[in-house]
């Protein structure tokens, strides 16, 4: 096939994208078909929501995406981290790239006319996009009063959950040195803690240990305080919401189990077992405290620590690399971090109205839901990343060493920095030869664990972290999927007032968390009749409007 350009046949593309996704090894498939060459390179401008650093597109999965396909990816991001302000700015000034990924301002994008319906280019020119999705495909659609679809991406249609985020977490050197204990309470958690630091007071360098350290300054308030206060209290990972098994949607903060979280953090701040400066620092500062191996627990998202962890592995500091722990408000408590969530439509990459390019941009999307894509996205370069053995691939012993040291591993090399949010098929789906398509298979995980890990697991009689945790397939799937990926509507009261709220609990629960245990109630009820005021209620009842209506879109009504 020709490269992604103005040249490009469409029936030329999807034969040879058909030919590319029978081979299983990406390696000898250029998808532009082109020897010579002489295409002309098209770049495609794309802003993204969660990109944070610069990304020239020049390392290696992306020089072979641009061989492959003849397009060039200019990328964009909100600086400061505002993605909801770079979107209004956009709009104002109906100044657009070719691609964009709004996340929560999907549906700002389209009432201001911003991004095109794909349903067309999908029925005419998508055929890699139906493949991958098949009877998921109604699930990208915006809603019952409007059922055209508007972005393509960003979860993975099959998925497998081998690997935990988001919960409290443990040094390895305290689990090792207490003899592997069961940690399933935050009353095991703090005793751990506590009888692991009247042991060694301080570390070898005769620094005091930091007991628990949060991020909560700025918006990684939310991964590290009001995330992990839903996992421990056993509710789903809803974002800022409480959802029943029919739909009925609340506020998550007027949730008893919350209070519960937050008056532990509470006493451990009276205690002196809480950070002082958890809610100070910034989180560069966090994560060089994290770096130094001095914090012994944490609460937070994998993603967010990475440059941590690569920097204790590569100081060979391996024990002070923290243990996943399934920690539950007490032993009542059915931790759900391994519950699957289906695929669930979340919001995705749109094409916008003001690209000159809205074909090549969509044909460019429906080549990532292709196999050879899928493979070169997590996986990377044959003979760069991986090499195949006995017909499977595996990732070279040099990369390996580089993906766990190195914390800029997946911009520079490229290997799983386009996964998100593009069209992808899912860590469970498997190729033409049986294997997996990411590098998210049990024996891929576990070649990635270090020594200590293996020896911390083998005490655990484990041979994977979410060993310890209640399993997948006991977990009920919700049939909302997960209210956080829901774009609520523009100007719609539960949008005004989440944002309200959001503003306001962030504020509230930090002065909870920080206060005098016995003046601790007396804030929280305060709170209470502020979210009262503000019209919670109302945004509940919205909520709960637009979960049902995603329900009856999704068909899962009875």
């Amino acid at each position: 096939m020709k490269a992604l350009t103005i040249k490009s046949s469409i029936l030329v593309s999807s034969l040879f994208l058909l030919a590319a996704c029978g081979n299983g090894d990406d390696s000898s498939n250029d998808a532009s078909g082109s020897a010579d060459g002489e295409d002309e390179v098209l770049t495609l401008k794309m802003f993204s929501a969660d990109l944070t650093q610069d990304d020239p597109f020049d390392n290696a999965v992306a020089q072979e995406i641009e061989k492959r396909t003849g397009v060039r990816l200019e990328f964009s991001y909100p600086v400061g981290g505002d993605d909801q302000e770079a979107i209004a700015l956009m709009i104002a000034s109906g100044d657009y790239p070719d691609l964009i990924y709004g996340k929560g301002g999907l549906n700002q994008l389209i009432d201001a006319g911003g991004v095109i319906a794909l349903d067309d280019l999908i029925e005419e020119r998508g055929d890699n996009i139906k493949a991958m999705y098949g009877d998921q495909l109604d699930r990208l659609r915006r809603s019952t009063e409007d059922p055209n679809i508007y972005h393509v991406g960003t979860a993975g249609v099959e998925n497998m959950y081998l690997e935990t985020s988001g919960t409290l977490r443990l040094q390895m050197e305290v689990l090792k040195e207490l003899g592997y204990p069961e940690i399933n309470t935050l009353e095991d958690y703090e005793n751990a803690l506590t009888e692991y630091m009247e042991m060694h007071p301080t570390n070898e360098d005769g620094e005091p240990w930091i007991p628990m350290s949060l991020s909560g300054s700025d918006w990684h308030w939310l991964i590290t305080v009001g995330d992990p206060a839903s996992a421990v209290g056993g509710i789903e990972g809803d974002g800022q919401w409480y959802v029943t098994d029919e739909g009925e949607a609340t506020y998550k903060f007027q949730r008893p189990e919350l209070k519960e979280y937050f008056k532990w953090l509470n006493g451990m701040n009276a205690k002196g077992m809480l950070d002082e400066e958890s809610f100070t620092h910034t989180n560069d500062t966090y994560v060089s405290k994290l770096s130094s191996g001095r914090v012994l627990g944490i609460a937070d998202q994998d993603w967010n620590f990475t440059e941590a962890e690569a920097a204790l592995r590569a100081d060979g500091n391996e024990w002070n690399l923290w243990a996943p722990l399934p920690v539950g408000l007490d032993e009542s408590v059915e931790v759900q971090t391994l519950k699957d969530y289906g695929f669930t439509g979340m919001t995705g990459v749109s094409i916008t109205s003001g690209s000159e390019h809205q074909e090549e941009a969509f044909d460019f999307l429906d080549w990532f839901a292709t196999e050879e894509a899928q493979i070169l996205m997590n996986w990377g370069v044959e003979g760069v990343h991986y090499e195949i053995v006995d017909g499977k691939r595996v990732q070279l012993e040099d990369d390996l060493k580089n993906s766990q040291t190195n914390p800029n591993y997946s911009i520079e090399s490229g290997v799983g920095a386009y996964i998100h949010p593009f069209p992808q098929w899912g860590s469970a789906a498997v190729d033409s030869n049986g294997q997996t398509i990411g590098r998210m298979g049990a024996e891929d995980i576990m070649a990635q664990y270090s020594d200590a890990e293996k020896e911390a697991l083998a005490g655990y009689d484990a041979d994977l972290w979410v060993d310890l945790f209640p399993a997948t397939e006991d977990l009920e799937t919700p049939k909302h999927g997960r209210a956080w990926e829901i774009a609520l509507p523009t100007g719609s009261d539960v949008n005004v007032i989440q944002q309200r709220a959001d503003d306001y609990t962030t504020q509230k629960v930090t002065e909870a968390i920080l206060a005098d245990p016995a003046d601790f109630d007396g804030i929280w009820e305060e709170m209470q009749a502020e979210l009262e005021s503000m019209g919670i209620e109302k945004a509940n009842t919205q909520m709960t409007e637009i979960i049902k209506d995603r329900l009856e879109l999704w068909g899962e009504t009875e």
